[in-house]
């Protein structure tokens, strides 16, 4: 059975609106005649997952390992602008976030600081503030501590509670964090954001049927235009959804390469 996702912002609050999410993208596919897709959305998926498997029809996935561990596995049917801080256009950056009465100031003071990211694949939690770091560095250790946990949420909820001093989100999963827990967001503030690379885009298998995969693609765009969905797009902060190659998913591995040749190819 083909199945279809939608893991990397996924709160339990948020699954109501993307379900509705996909929901669009269906009605308008099976207007332009694709019949058979998932009737839901596999709520349970990973947000890094071991592969894209070839019965993925639909699902998004950081495009960063789209480069390097999914390299061959999908294929690009759309790239969202969303309607958030440190967003423009089809981009996205990391945020560095920390307790609101923190005292830290700039990246620089978070030297010797309890980091924590979600998965050494995440862009915009390891490859991005890797990027940052390694400028300030100098190729020796940076964090007193640092420790991966799967999940960019709960790295928010423990700066949150203090149980972790600082960690870097994708500034899309900040927002949504915001609107959804914001009595745990009041305990939080962006201390800076990371240089911009696209956003997160919708993939589907490179097993795909061809005309399934122009269809999504189509859908995507109607659902990112048509008056009929503003509601949809609301919910999921969607400005628009632009062709893929609008973007280069490139700059992340650009950016992997650059924190290396400055002595700091790992995050520590």
């Amino acid at each position: 059975m083909p199945q279809a996702s939608l893991p990397m912002y996924n709160l339990p609050e948020m699954q109501a609106g993307n379900a509705a999410f996909w929901l669009a993208i269906r009605t308008e596919a099976e207007r332009l005649g694709v019949m058979d897709l998932p009737p839901i959305l596999d709520f349970a998926r990973k947000p890094v997952p071991a592969r894209i498997e070839s019965d993925t029809v639909f699902t998004q996935v950081c495009g960063w390992p789209l480069q390097t561990i999914y390299a061959g596995q999908a294929m690009v049917l759309g790239v969202p602008a969303y309607d958030a801080p440190h967003c423009a256009g089809p981009t996205h950056a990391g945020v560095f976030v920390v307790r609101r009465d923190a005292p830290f100031r700039s990246v620089a003071d978070l030297r010797r600081c309890a980091f924590v990211f979600n998965s050494i694949h995440s862009n915009s939690s390891m490859n991005l503030p890797r990027r940052v770091i390694a400028e300030l560095a100098g190729g020796m250790p940076f964090f007193g501590s640092i420790v991966e946990t799967h999940s960019q949420p709960i790295n928010l909820e423990r700066v949150a509670r203090g149980e972790a001093e600082a960690t870097c989100v994708d500034c899309v999963t900040y927002a949504f964090f915001a609107r959804h827990r914001p009595t745990m967001a009041e305990q939080l503030r962006i201390l800076a954001a990371t240089p911009p690379t696209p956003a997160i885009p919708y993939v589907t298998a490179t097993a795909t049927d061809p005309a399934i995969r122009a269809a999504l693609a189509q859908a995507l765009r109607r659902v990112a235009i048509e008056p009929e969905w503003a509601p949809v797009r609301a919910a999921m902060l969607l400005l628009d959804v632009m062709p893929p190659d609008h973007v280069d998913y490139q700059i992340p591995c650009r950016y992997a390469d650059e924190a290396a040749a400055l002595g700091y190819p790992r995050l520590h």
